[in-house]
């Protein structure tokens, strides 16, 4: 399942990619006709996932989300935000086992969700 539509820019730390598939009816997260806020972790993670190998000096091995913390949310259906979606992800930390990132969400100028995702390479 892919929801980012694109990366936007990267450097060794951040990304930030765009995502509009919120908008869509057949979103695989969305239930009952709405899309809650907290799915936006996974649009978070993905960023991170895709921020590793873009940033990476070695190849990077599968990962696996395992912990979620300090998630907050300024909006309940992600699916009412109109505007593609902005997902910046910035790498708290990184090791061979692991890494960090905290993310935010955002629509022209709103925030409209955020947390951090940790990650443990398989």
């Amino acid at each position: 399942m892919v929801l980012l539509d694109h990366v936007v820019r990267y450097d060794d730390e951040s990304i930030l990619c765009s995502a509009t598939s919120h908008l869509r009816d057949d979103n695989p997260l969305r239930r009952h006709g709405m899309l809650h806020a907290v799915c936006g972790a996974e649009y978070g993670a993905q960023a991170a996932a895709v921020h590793g190998p873009l940033a990476a000096e070695t190849p990077v091995r599968a990962g696996q989300v395992v912990l979620l913390r300090g998630l907050s949310w300024q909006t309940v259906d992600l699916g009412a935000v109109e505007e593609p979606l902005m997902i910046h992800a910035t790498r708290l930390h990184a090791d061979s086992s692991s890494t960090a990132y905290r993310f935010m969400i955002t629509a022209e100028d709103r925030d409209i969700m955020q947390g951090e995702c940790g990650i443990i390479f398989r």
